[in-house]
């Protein structure tokens, strides 16, 4: 398994080109990370049109359902270099029945510097319950392990405490403070950069 890993990251090196994960390594009862099928439209369509998410995901106009579908069905997310982004749907199983409850992205993909930013969304119904740490970190392992990534960022208002919380309880660092950065409600508010380095890749070099 080790081998089979170190030969997709020279793979990915020499080639610059990787394919999604399988999804059988990317759970962990009762929460799995899948690729976005068409079936997802109708919840992506109310996720991405969430008025309130607007200032923090710089969306300007409503999405579409032929925005989603056309996402979906693209050949280019298949390659998150080429697309600059990987959309994982977060699944939860529960008595044999599978229920979709949000979504993770990697977005800002940089082969060059090995880096991308990392944000979660959860239905407001499931959240609290441990699943978005879950979630979490399957996602920061696929893109350590499977894209070779050397650190992940993430951007969180300062007065999301839940948020903060997550990121820094997966081993998440403030790096800095970023001043008047999203107009919300009439009025500037602060967000905190945070990030996180490979440290396995870290305690190999290390070794040498």
């Amino acid at each position: 398994m080790c081998f089979y890993k170190e030969m997709k990251k020279i793979f990915a090196k020499v080639f610059g080109i990787v394919e999604i994960c399988s999804m059988m390594s990317l759970q962990h009862p009762p929460i799995s990370l899948r690729s976005p099928e068409p079936a997802d439209v109708d919840f992506l369509f109310q996720l991405e049109n969430d008025h309130r998410l607007w200032h923090v995901t710089q969306t300007l106009v409503p999405f579409s359902r032929f925005d989603l579908e056309s996402y979906i069905l693209s050949t280019d997310k298949n390659n998150p270099f080429v697309a600059k982004q990987v959309r994982l749907m977060i699944e939860f199983e529960e008595n044999g029945n599978a229920e979709t409850i949000g979504a993770i992205d990697l977005f800002d993909l940089d082969a060059l510097n090995r880096r991308a930013g990392i944000g979660i969304v959860i239905a407001e119904e499931k959240r609290g319950r441990g699943f978005a740490g879950i979630a979490l970190s399957l996602c920061t392992g696929y893109a350590f392990d499977d894209l070779n990534l050397h650190q992940l960022f993430c951007n969180v208002e300062h007065d999301n405490l839940q948020s903060l919380e997550l990121f820094i309880n997966q081993g998440f660092d403030k790096i800095g403070l970023k001043r008047d950065w999203n107009w919300r409600n009439g009025k500037w508010e602060d967000e905190f950069l945070l990030q996180k380095i490979n440290n396995t890749e870290l305690i190999f070099k290390n070794k040498k």
